[in-house]
């Protein structure tokens, strides 16, 4: 039965990928969800990014949830949690990783120039802010075709 999900010839294997290779992949896409506090709730949005010297940096408008969030933690930041994949809807197979850490908004002129050079935002709106998140935790996870079973 291919489709029964408890056949574990066909159910993929978990594999922990450390920090440098998680580091790795995320910055082999471009697309990812941030996850931050908005009233007391945690609030998740799809975002485009760029890898930076081992740093998240995402683009953002003024009046964004996010850009209000990180303005108001001053300079510590606020932590938020980043995750990114690449899984194959059909097979199951690929790699997660979530990155723990500090989200803090970009206000030095020629950072910010540099980020809106690397990073072009998928929506119209304009987006005027940068938000650079540093690592503090990074996990992530590659799903691996299962070892088929010895023959008898």
């Amino acid at each position: 039965m291919a489709d029964d999900p408890s056949n574990t010839s066909e159910t993929p294997r978990s594999i922990e990928l450390d920090g440098v290779e998680a580091l790795r992949l995320l910055g082999s896409v471009s697309l990812g969800r941030i996850v931050f506090t908005q009233h007391a709730l945690p609030t998740v949005r799809p975002v485009n990014h760029v890898l930076v010297d081992g740093d998240i940096v995402i683009r953002t408008h003024g009046d964004a949830a996010l850009t209000r969030y990180t303005r108001q933690t001053g300079g510590q930041g606020a932590v938020v949690a980043y995750e990114a994949d690449d899984i194959d809807p059909d097979t199951h197979l690929g790699w997660s990783v979530v990155v723990t850490g500090y989200a803090r908004l970009v206000t030095e002129a020629r950072e910010l120039a540099r980020y809106r050079a690397l990073l072009r935002p998928w929506v119209s709106e304009r987006m005027d802010h940068a938000v650079r998140i540093s690592p503090d935790l990074i996990t992530g996870v590659r799903l691996v075709a299962h070892d088929p079973a010895p023959s008898a």
